[in-house]
């Protein structure tokens, strides 16, 4: 495995690759859930290329950049047993040099759900992937389907600006409770990361009362309300209902799959998860078809 902080090197590197490209963008602090990409992405293709860079512009002020784990060394070494084959590690001065003046902007999908509350968090997400597109040259790019608006929001910016590449959306990788693997689950105290298994649960009482019949938007939301009520650690920041090409919001009855998307608090953590209505959907096939490309 070779590893650079060049941008110029590592391009030259790159060019050196054969064959079939995969490739794995991450913030680094490695979890199960970045290794099943890496999987998937060794399996599928001749080479394996990976990113690790926390990107300071899909950060909002009030978010403490500084908090999130740094774990180089233990990532390098994941990513090497992965069977990584180049990593780029640039910096931010790399990556963003002094007369930096260009962003990418996805105007609709971005709207709704985190972009409502995150603003100008896709405007990071998509300046930083459009250049790590341009910098990796992948085949195949492989998302997790934890962050499905944020794939929506990249399969929307790589269709209207014409990059060449494959989105592959891998199913969310759980704890043994149903908590869905983040870096952000480092946050939680032991009481609130017991709590936090209520998210799936909601999830899947939804799943069950849709595979029963009931397709009604403001019933599927109840049900997953009732559920997360029951916890006193949670408080619900929003429960979401929308379609999974569009991200249009959902209000009225629909036989056509559905993505159920939820944000909640414990303490200061607010946690995400979503899941494909009905949940025979939760696989890489559906999931690709449906919110990759």
């Amino acid at each position: 495995m070779r590893v650079t902080g060049s941008l110029s090197e590592f391009q030259e590197l790159r060019q050196a690759l054969n064959g079939r490209v995969g490739a794995v963008y991450t913030m680094g602090a490695l979890h199960v859930g970045h290794l099943s990409l890496l999987s998937h992405a060794r399996e599928e293709n001749d080479a394996v290329v990976a990113t690790l860079f926390v990107n300071p512009k899909q950060f909002a002020r009030n978010e403490d950049l500084s908090r999130y784990p740094r774990t180089l060394e233990s990532d390098l070494q994941k990513f090497e047993r992965a069977g990584v084959d180049l990593v780029l590690t640039p910096s931010p001065e790399m990556m963003y040099p002094p007369g930096f003046q260009t962003r990418v902007d996805v105007k609709i999908v971005s709207q709704g759900l985190e972009g409502e509350r995150r603003p100008d968090h896709f405007t990071g997400v998509v300046t930083v992937v459009a250049k790590l597109f341009n910098l990796t040259h992948p085949d195949r790019a492989y998302f997790g389907q934890k962050d499905a608006q944020q794939v929506v929001v990249i399969r929307q910016m790589a269709r209207d600006l014409n990059f060449p590449v494959e989105i592959i959306v891998c199913p969310t990788v759980r704890e043994t409770d149903g908590l869905a693997m983040s870096s952000r689950n480092v946050f939680l105290t032991p009481e609130q990361r017991q709590a936090a298994a209520v998210l799936y649960g909601a999830l899947q009482a939804a799943g069950g009362a849709y595979d029963q019949g009931e397709h009604v938007p403001a019933h599927l939301i109840e049900a997953v309300q009732d559920v997360i009520a029951a916890e006193p650690l949670a408080e619900i920041d929003y429960i979401a209902l929308n379609d999974p090409r569009t991200l249009s919001p959902i209000h009225q009855m629909t036989n056509l799959p559905v993505l159920l998307s939820l944000s909640v608090r414990f303490g200061a953590t607010r946690l995400l998860d979503n899941c494909l209505l009905p949940l025979s959907l939760n696989n890489l096939i559906d999931l690709t078809r449906l919110l990759g490309v």
